[in-house]
């Protein structure tokens, strides 16, 4: 598995742009088009958020086909709670790119990312759209990447090339996120391609399994978004055996798609707004998997764990005290905690001054791992967190201005 440049575009058959045409204040790139040259099966995950933005609603209908040509993606407005007006808005949207593409509007899908509650403004859209569609081409994901772009600081993009059943295979991905990251949905906006032949099912599956291990496992701000997608296109190009859940080949598929997800899902961490460093928090020795899960989420959206992080106060009681209110059943008398290689807590007890000295040290790292062993069974998760910094309340203290 080598990476490559390229992003979505670096899988065979896939072009893409991205352009401005209005919706932004600022003269900044807010309209993305990635086009398949043949349709193919489409996967997909979305936000659990019960407050969902049109184009999160349309694609859902769409997806039910399973069939996709094209994704259409503008920036500086979710098109979220905006009523029938914004359904129709994101329909429209979905038909313009049909009608110059000349295919179904079903094999259309649609991203929304900005500010939510705004209209939507249609009218630039189709402006924009001619000079969009001329610029689309092999060359363009970088450009798209930057389209979708918010209060991202940099694009965000992967490509992984691979031999399966004798032939070359490649994932690309794109992805936008800094702010309203947080797991039990997708992720903010994420787009893969892939030029692999397989089945709408094993599709599906791959990128559920990838998403369970890479977007739903960070969290800059314990937020979900209305407009929450991640979306894999596959056109077959590469002309492998098509791929089932059977093949001998899906596990390493699997793995190409988790990776892309998961680079992208770091990529993510490490451009969340205000973010100075990256924690990965490891938690073993749960009953299940679920509680293990419980115990991860709660370490990592404490914003005591947080700005102890931003601070670099080795203060390891937030911890221990996070774990304990993570509403699961344990005996403090059998943690231990460990921040990379320092035990702090043996057996529910703290070793001492010596120990904080060393994990002092541990705290002004960008990036390191909070292992927490619960010592009651064999479940296993683990979780992405960001520090929680003055620049992140600047930021969405002015977000709309």
């Amino acid at each position: 598995m080598n990476r490559i440049p390229g992003g979505v575009t670096a899988p065979r058959g896939f072009r893409a742009a991205g352009v401005y045409c209005g919706i932004k204040k600022k003269k900044q790139l807010d309209l993305a088009l990635l086009v398949s040259d043949k349709p193919g099966p489409i996967a997909g995950v979305f936000t659990t958020n019960r407050v969902v933005a049109a184009p999160v609603i349309l694609d859902r209908l769409h997806l039910e086909k399973g069939i996709g040509r094209a994704i259409l993606i503008n920036s500086g407005n979710a098109n979220a709670c905006t009523g029938p007006e914004g359904m129709r808005v994101a329909t429209d949207m979905a038909l313009l790119a049909a009608t110059a593409l000349q295919t179904a509007p079903h094999t259309i899908f649609i991203g929304s990312t900005g500010v939510i509650g705004r209209p939507l403004p249609l009218i630039r859209i189709k402006q924009g759209f001619p000079a969009l569609l001329a610029r689309v081409s092999r060359r363009g994901g970088r450009e798209a990447a930057q389209a979708i772009m918010t209060t991202d600081l940099k694009p965000k993009e992967v490509a992984l090339r691979a031999r399966l059943g004798g032939q070359v295979v490649t994932v690309g991905g794109m992805a936008k996120g800094s702010g309203m990251i947080h797991p039990n949905m997708a992720t903010m906006l994420a787009y893969l391609t892939t030029d692999a032949a397989v089945t709408r099912r094993a599709l599906q599956m791959a990128l559920r399994q990838a998403v369970d291990q890479s977007f739903n496992c960070i969290t800059v701000d314990g937020d979900t978004s209305t407009n929450d997608t991640v979306l894999c296109l596959a056109n077959g190009m590469a002309g492998n055996e098509t791929l089932t859940p059977n093949s001998p080949d899906f596990t390493r598929f699997c793995a190409m798609v988790e990776t892309v997800c998961r680079t992208l899902a770091m990529k993510i961490c490490w451009d969340g707004e205000g973010v100075t460093k990256v924690v990965q928090v490891q938690v073993v020795g749960a009953r299940t998997t679920q509680a293990a899960k419980k115990v991860a989420q709660t370490i990592a959206t404490s914003n005591l764990v947080k700005t102890a992080l931003f601070g670099g106060d080795a203060n390891w009681g937030r911890v221990m005290a996070a774990l304990g209110r993570a509403g699961v059943a344990l005996d403090p008398a059998r943690v231990s905690l460990r921040f990379e290689d320092v035990e702090m807590v043996k057996r529910g007890q703290g070793l001492g001054a010596a120990a904080e000295r060393r994990l002092a040290k541990v705290f002004q790292r960008r990036d390191f791992t909070i292992r927490v062993d619960l010592g009651e069974g064999n479940g296993t998760a683990h979780m992405w967190t960001t520090d929680l910094s003055y620049e992140y309340v600047r930021i969405n203290a002015s977000y709309r201005s």
